[in-house]
């Protein structure tokens, strides 16, 4: 357990995360993981655009802002030219599940040897609260007013129905609304690193976070969204964890 601010991370006032978003959470536990492991030296962050790329803002790695969706895809490349490097994705489901679906899944299928985060809060944040690939069943977003309706739009998608079979590292779920869920969440992180630095491939960890603004509630009432209703939908946990 660690009680100060690791070294690579920078708190700076003014604007950043809303008030109860789990990105702040995610920031603090990435950053935790890579000092135990002490390997921030050979660290390189790839960010998404959209609320991601606040992250900035904090971490105090080698970064690579990617275009929106293409994370994954640049991280692959950074990884293949250095290969001595821990290369991770830092992205929301939105970039993950939509625009960047393609890159998620066939950076997958080939088991390329990097870590994927995914900030998975049901909505895209930045541009407004729209429905994302990940918006519950009746979830009620600014481009759903009346809820999501599944007969239109299809249900919710879940990493572990597209990934599950894939011949990768590791895939996890983890959930930022609880103390004992978060550090779960700390130790999937953890080990998707410690995959990559064996060299097994693809390691992927999902993220449950809370979104208040665009969600219309107060930060306490999100965290209990999280436990009341989107863990019925998303079960966190380990779906696989190969070994060397």
């Amino acid at each position: 357990m660690i009680y100060e601010v690791p070294s690579r991370i920078k708190y700076t006032s003014g604007y950043g995360f809303c008030p109860g978003c789990g990105h702040g959470i995610a920031v603090r536990l990435i950053g935790e993981a890579l000092q135990e492991l002490a390997v921030e030296e050979k660290t390189i962050a790839v960010v998404d655009v959209a609320c991601c790329y606040l992250a900035f803002d904090n971490w105090q790695y080698d970064s690579i802002m990617a275009a929106h969706g293409r994370p994954v895809a640049t991280a692959v490349g950074v990884k293949r030219v250095r290969k001595d490097a821990t290369v991770f994705a830092y992205l929301g489901d939105g970039a993950a599940y939509s625009i960047g679906i393609a890159e998620t899944l066939h950076s997958a299928v080939r088991n390329e040897n990097i870590t994927v985060i995914t900030v998975n809060n049901g909505v895209f944040g930045m541009t407004g609260g729209q429905m994302a690939p990940t918006t519950l069943d009746g979830q009620v977003t600014s481009s759903t007013p009346g809820g999501r309706d599944p007969a239109r739009a299809g249900h919710p998608i879940h990493v572990e129905d597209l990934m599950g079979k894939l011949d990768i590292a590791y895939l996890a779920r983890g959930a930022l609304n609880s103390v004992p869920n978060i550090r779960r969440a700390k130790q999937y992180i953890k080990k998707a690193f410690m995959k990559q630095q064996q060299g097994l491939g693809y390691s992927y960890v999902e993220l449950l976070s809370p979104c208040p603004t665009n969600w219309g509630m107060e930060p306490l009432e999100a965290l209990e969204h999280i436990g009341g209703e989107v863990l019925k939908v998303y079960p966190a946990g380990e779906f696989i964890d190969r070994e060397g």
